[in-house]
């Protein structure tokens, strides 16, 4: 949740305002509902905020510049305390002076207290945010050393937050505080940056430096300095961000998020990158744990939320077969309330493209507390979670800038089922030579999804005709269940339309009074050669629902023709093996949703209510 970016440089000019401008272009999808800037000049701090998305503070700025200055941060808002209006859009003034603004993203659980006592002390809000508390708090802390103030304040604040301050006394600098909550720094020559993450500053340098938990950044041109929050000097950890600015652009397409459902065959190809020796048996260098500790696993918790959580079901059925060992899959933010068994043989892998989710982020340290294994797939470089985990697997997938998940999602599939499959290599038994044939299928799927998005006019169509549908129901048995409720996401998130996943054998057991005449059901075949006779199994589940009028939007693979006299609409996929066609079928499903919001005149990149990284609980 929030964007927030900070910059000081030597040089004076509208360099800084520019910095940060762009910066929270970039960071715009963390959060929406309002934006704004204080830059440090002359004896005050200058402020500028509107509600509503960026371009509404970049109209304000038009009609009103502000003053050329070295030092500015700048913030966009997901709405927690407060609703989105002016009044409540960061940066918030402390003091009665106007020399101090700060920003801040996260939440502070005791605010309410900390405001009564400030009231009582004659402050005046002028807003409903917790914000404004810790700006007023700052102020009152502040006596001549912005550092110093920083760190008292943040002692006497509970809860996770990232915040920024600068001051008008303090010229030149600018101070970040983070407890579970995102601040990278990024190392320029003669300027120096702060950032929820590395797009904040990514065209001006790929140096970086992660900060620990509860640490004190202080940049200044020259400079920084890292303190601990209890007064003894920290340590940041330097790293160079491996992809650039264009990564982060449109590419040519209309939407960040067709354009990253284009990447994903390069997502998968990247995951998989480097992985594999030149006997083509599984090196997994990257996790820091021994083979030894990873042998002796006897069982495997997946936590995740939202797509990361339907990416981990449809990994439980790869990893128990080749693995053979039980997985559970839970949503993070029940995990911690239900008592888990946990041992020092089980492995808790978490799942999250941020590396920031909270959710997710407190069942590590719950699972850690009980002395489990935990183990993080992630696609952010620096972020929390794979710091606080005892291993890592990073997916490679490049930034993902549109609010519903895409190329994350094949990419998590992608690096689930490497470690399932390298299980498999370390424990041997029956399944242990498959990994090789399983990895050579997995290395053709990039090609397949590059195939099959070559021609999306069939899917645009259907989904033009359906553009005031009101509800969608989604079919799958096997790992095509969690494809079925990955669909159905994706469609609550862009349209905002019923949708919803059901496992097929389930249709009969209650779903079925759903379906009357007309109704759009999708359904998601497995191959004809998937075992267990599911296919004919589904198959039968189509012709069910179609004979009580239900509309069939079929996804079968190429060459499948026993769907065909039950089906409304055939969207083709390449085929695959069972268990790796979800990383087919999940694709019409994303464009469909994709498509179904442009006709609705929707904005497909930022959803209303929702926001990339979700780092509150």
């Amino acid at each position: 949740m929030c964007g927030i970016v900070g910059y000081v440089g030597r040089d004076k000019g509208q360099r800084a305002l520019d910095v940060v401008m762009e910066g929270l272009a970039r960071l715009e999808y963390r959060g929406y509902d309002s934006a704004g800037v204080a830059l440090v000049g002359g004896d005050r701090v200058e402020t500028a905020k509107k509600a509503g998305k960026l371009v509404n503070l970049q109209e304000e700025l038009a009609a009103h510049p502000m003053p050329e200055t070295t030092t500015g941060i700048g913030h966009t808002r997901w709405a927690t305390h407060g609703g989105p209006t002016d009044e409540n859009a960061h940066p918030h003034r402390g003091g009665e002076d106007g020399k101090l603004a700060l920003i801040h993203n996260g939440i502070i659980e005791n605010f309410h207290s900390l405001r009564g006592e400030l009231e009582a002390d004659g402050v005046q809000f002028t807003s409903e945010t917790d914000t404004e508390v810790v700006a007023h708090l700052l102020a009152r802390n502040y006596a001549g050393d912005l550092t110093e103030a920083m760190r008292t304040t943040v002692n006497s604040l509970e809860g996770a937050f990232t915040l920024l301050a600068v001051h008008a006394d303090s010229p030149g600098t600018v101070v970040g505080a983070r407890r579970n909550s995102p601040l990278v720094i990024g190392l320029g020559e003669g300027e120096n940056f702060l950032g929820s993450d590395v797009a904040a500053f990514i065209s001006h340098t790929k140096q970086a430096m992660e900060m620990g938990q509860d640490q004190i950044a202080t940049i200044t041109a020259e400079g920084v300095e890292v303190l601990n929050f209890d007064g003894t000097p920290g340590e940041g950890t330097p790293f160079e961000v491996t992809w650039d600015a264009a990564a982060a652009e449109k590419g040519g397409y209309d939407t960040f998020m067709e354009k990253e459902i284009h990447d994903q065959g390069q997502a998968v190809r990247d995951t998989l990158l480097g992985r594999t020796d030149a006997d083509g048996r599984l090196t997994l260098d990257e996790l820091k744990t021994s083979e030894e500790s990873m042998r002796q696993i006897n069982k495997i918790i997946i936590i995740a939320c939202g797509t990361s959580a339907y990416a981990g079901m449809v990994a439980k059925y790869g990893i128990e077969h080749w693995a053979r060992v039980p997985v559970e899959v839970d949503l993070a933010h029940e995990f911690r309330y239900r008592d888990p068994v946990l041992d020092p043989r089980t492995l808790v892998v978490s799942i999250s493209q941020s590396g920031e989710t909270m959710d997710t982020l407190m069942a590590v340290r719950h699972a850690r507390e009980l002395g489990a294994n935990t183990l993080s797939i992630c696609n952010s470089h620096g972020s929390t979670i794979p710091r606080e985990s005892d291993a890592v697997l990073y997916t490679h997938a490049g930034p993902e800038i549109a609010v519903a998940s895409t190329k994350a999602f094949v990419a998590q599939i992608t690096a689930c089922y490497v470690l399932g499959l390298y299980l498999a290599q370390l424990k041997g038994g029956t399944y242990a030579d498959e990994a090789e044939n399983v990895l050579a299928d997995l290395h053709e799927i990039p090609g397949k999804i590059d195939s099959l998005l070559e021609d999306t006019a069939r899917i645009e169509e259907i989904a033009g005709f359906m553009s005031d549908t009101r509800s969608v129901l989604f079919l799958g048995r096997n790992v095509g269940f969690p494809i079925a409720m990955e669909g159905a996401l994706k469609l609550k998130e862009l349209a905002y339309i019923h949708a919803e996943g059901f496992a097929a054998g389930e249709l009969k057991h209650g779903p079925i009074a759903l379906i009357e005449p007309g109704q759009p059901v999708f359904i998601v075949v497995p191959p004809t050669d998937a075992p267990h006779g599911l296919h004919g199994k589904v198959v039968s589940n189509i012709q069910e629902i179609r004979a009580r009028g239900a509309r069939t939007l079929v996804i079968a693979e190429e060459g499948d023709e026993q769907v065909v006299p039950f089906a409304d609409e055939v969207i083709r996929v390449p085929r695959s093996t069972t268990l790796l066609q979800p990383l087919l079928a999940v694709i019409p499903l994303q464009l469909f949703a994709l498509f179904l919001s442009t006709a609705k005149g929707l904005d497909v990149d930022q959803p209303r209510n929702l926001a990339k990284s979700v780092t509150v609980e």
